[in-house]
């Protein structure tokens, strides 16, 4: 009887371990974001999902001016131009398990800040919601 439940308790244990959620992020350390204010979203052509206006919308809530288009570069001079890599799977429905968004200086080109989400299926977040995640870690 000792077996079985020992058994069962390890494989819930990996099991959580397996499925853990990660948020981790990082910016350069001469860098106040806060000061910057003027943004452009770069759209990804392989992202049909619209998330690049999902970041430029949260990024207005926080206080921002953002803009997004599908040229690398803005059309005006910013402060930052924000890059981002989402990545979707299949578990019965499709869903972002990873989302990673990048502030480059609008002058340079130069990394300033970076953070990354990853939601495995039991974990998952809406789009949306991995956008707020990802941003409020970048500016923390």
């Amino acid at each position: 009887m000792l077996r079985p439940m020992l058994g069962l308790a390890l494989g819930a244990a990996l099991l959580s371990l397996a499925a853990c959620a990660t948020v981790k992020g990082s910016h350069a350390p001469d860098v106040n974001l806060k000061a910057d204010k003027t943004y452009y979203v770069v759209h990804r052509s392989e992202d049909n999902g619209g998330v690049d206006k999902l970041i430029a919308k949260q990024l207005t809530t926080m206080g921002y001016t953002a803009t997004s288009g599908d040229s690398p570069t803005p059309p005006a001079p910013v402060d930052v131009v924000v890059t981002y890599e989402d990545h979707w799977m299949w578990d019965m429905t499709m869903y972002m398990i990873r989302l990673s968004i990048q502030f480059h200086d609008g002058k340079t080109g130069a990394v300033i800040a970076s953070a990354e989400s990853y939601r495995p299926s039991l974990e998952r977040k809406s789009p949306e919601g991995m956008v707020e995640e990802v941003l409020t870690q970048i500016y923390k």
